[in-house]
Formats: C-alpha cells, sequence, structure tokens
C-alpha cells in the first residue's frame, strides 16, 4: 500500500504560519521556500527528496555558494516539519553544500549525552580537577551561561540565602541575576566546601579554580570539555564542527522552551524572560538559539494542530 502523497503547499503555509508564532518572521526565507515548493510541484514526485531540495538549491548555476546554502536552508527546517507528517520525506544533509561564513550549526546536547560527558570527568587527574569540571560544566547546562560568565564568577557573586547569582559586566557589560534551583545550589555548595578545604588561601577569589590554584580560563575550558565529549563518545562524524561548551547554551534555550510546550505554557510571553535569563539585549538574538530539533518542532506542531482545530 503506498503512501498517499501530502499536500506540499499545504504543508509549507502551515509550517510558516507555526514559526512566525514563535516569533521568527522569515520574510526571505519564506518566500524562497515557496519558490521550492512551486518547483517540488512541478516535478509530479509524491515525496520530497534530498535530491530534489539540491538541484533547487544550486539555482542558478555559477551563483555564490554562499546564496546556495541560503536556499538549502530555508527548506532544510521544512524538510524535518515535513518528516513527521510522511515518513518518505528525506531531511537533506546541511553538508552538502558549504559556505565557511555563516553560522555554525549549533548541537543540541540529549540528557544522555550530556550525562555521559560528566561522567568522563571522572576520569581527570586529580579528584579536585573532576570535581571541578564536573561543576563547572553542569552549572553552564543548568543555566545556558556562556563560558567566560562562569569562569569570571567569584565567591561573592553567589547570594547563597537567596539562592541567586550574579553575573557582573558580562557582554555589552550588562550585569544580571540568575535565581537557581535548589539542587544547583547544593551543588555548589559542596564543590565551594571541597574548594575552600584544598585551597583555603587561593590565589584569586574565583568559584572555579585550577589544579594550581588560579582561576579557570574560559579556552583552556573549552580544550577539556571538547576532550571529555571525545571521550564520552558524543561527536558529529563528517562534521567540521564538534560538539563545543557553548552548544550548552544552544540546549538550554533549545530545552526551556520544549519544557514550556510539554507544560502547556503559552510561550510567547515567556519569552522575554528567556532573552533576560541569557542576558540578550533584544529577542532576535535569543532566535539565534533556538535551533529546529525534531522533538521541538513535533511540539509546537502539535500546539498549532490543537488550536487550528479549535479555530476550526
Amino acid at each position: 500500500m503506498s503512501t498517499p502523497r501530502i499536500d506540499g503547499a499545504l504543508m509549507a503555509d502551515k509550517y510558516l504560519q507555526m514559526r512566525r508564532s514563535m516569533g521568527y518572521k522569515l520574510d526571505q526565507q519564506g518566500q524562497l521556500l515557496m519558490e521550492f515548493i512551486t518547483y517540488f510541484l512541478r516535478s509530479g514526485d509524491a515525496h520530497l527528496t534530498s535530491r530534489q531540495v539540491l538541484e533547487w538549491a544550486t539555482l542558478p548555476a555559477g551563483a555564490n555558494p554562499v546564496w546556495w546554502y541560503a536556499r538549502l536552508g530555508a527548506v532544510r527546517p521544512f524538510a524535518q516539519y515535513l518528516q513527521a507528517f510522511d515518513p518518505l520525506t528525506q531531511v537533506p544533509d546541511p553538508s552538502l553544500l558549504l559556505d565557511g561564513s555563516h553560522r555554525v550549526l549549533p548541537y543540541i546536547f540529549s540528557d544522555d549525552e550530556l550525562a555521559r560527558v560528566l561522567q568522563a570527568t571522572d576520569r581527570l587527574i586529580t579528584e579536585f580537577r573532576a570535581r571541578t569540571y564536573r561543576t563547572y560544566i553542569s552549572l553552564v547546562a543548568v543555566t545556558g551561561m556562556r563560558r567566560s560568565e562562569a569562569t569570571h564568577l567569584d565567591c561573592s557573586d553567589i547570594d547563597w540565602g537567596q539562592g541567586i547569582l550574579t553575573i557582573r559586566e558580562a557582554k555589552f557589560h550588562k550585569s544580571r541575576q540568575l535565581p537557581l534551583h535548589p539542587s544547583t545550589v547544593a551543588a555548589l555548595a559542596e564543590y565551594s566546601m571541597i574548594r575552600d578545604a584544598k585551597y583555603p588561601h587561593p590565589k584569586d577569589p574565583a568559584v572555579f579554580l585550577s589544579a594550581r590554584g588560579t582561576r579557570l580560563i574560559p579556552a583552556n575550558a573549552s580544550q577539556v570539555f571538547a576532550r571529555l565529549a571525545r571521550e564520552a563518545d558524543v561527536t558529529r562524524p563528517g562534521f567540521h564542527h564538534q560538539p563545543h561548551l557553548h552548544d550548552l547554551r544552544h540546549t538550554y534555550a533549545v530545552k526551556t522552551l520544549q519544557g514550556w510546550y510539554r507544560a502547556g505554557a503559552d510561550v510567547g510571553p515567556l519569552l522575554p524572560l528567556l532573552w533576560t535569563y541569557l542576558g540578550h539585549q533584544n529577542p532576535a538574538a535569543t532566535y539565534w538559539y533556538l535551533s529546529g530539533t525534531p522533538e521541538l518542532m513535533t511540539l509546537v506542531s502539535d500546539r498549532l494542530g490543537s488550536y487550528l482545530q479549535e479555530e476550526s
């Protein structure tokens, strides 16, 4: 029994409506997607394939590869969305076209992958170094902090009574306060006891200290994280960009959005809270972090489906 043909134009309209309800304008991307839909319908094929997308994306011949990559990027998220309704839909790999000058596709960690990376810290030489990186990585993961914000934390920046973390003079010379979950406060308190016992008179007032008693260096922390990810077998075969410490910030943003959708929350009014927590000046900066993962797209699609049923 063959799978029925999906109405590509209708699905594209629903997809754009869904993404725009999340705050994306998608002016140029939406126009490109509809141009592809016209190309797809003319082909007469029943299902979207990577070959079709690649053929259309590389038009016109001889154009700048950056333009080809932009065309591919306009269709690929739609293919991910469409695949939830048509299993025969193929999602083109982003590595089919390389431009080298645009956004690197972030890596979104699963809970299991992050757990494996944290387990790998136990193999670091010296128990104190292992505890430092386990706590440091965990804090970045559960708060979405920038790596430099975590390394620049001083002990005086933690309000133990209120469970609030103060990030001072961050990007754009702005400061902000982050309320922490009680479990995060408890983990920081445990690490602080270990740190103070190891270095009762440290060379630096930093929260996270190196094995020499000095403040962690962001670049070194990134190198250690990359090695831990490889040891935990968290890799991207065929990709130049491998899982990176900064990807935890992307992961936090996406998982926060997924949590709101699962809880049935009205996401729109909550987005200002997310970009304030992340330390952004405007929503556009936060949208940069919201990758269209299959799980997120499914949650948003389900929400949109419920909304359309109520409206009809």
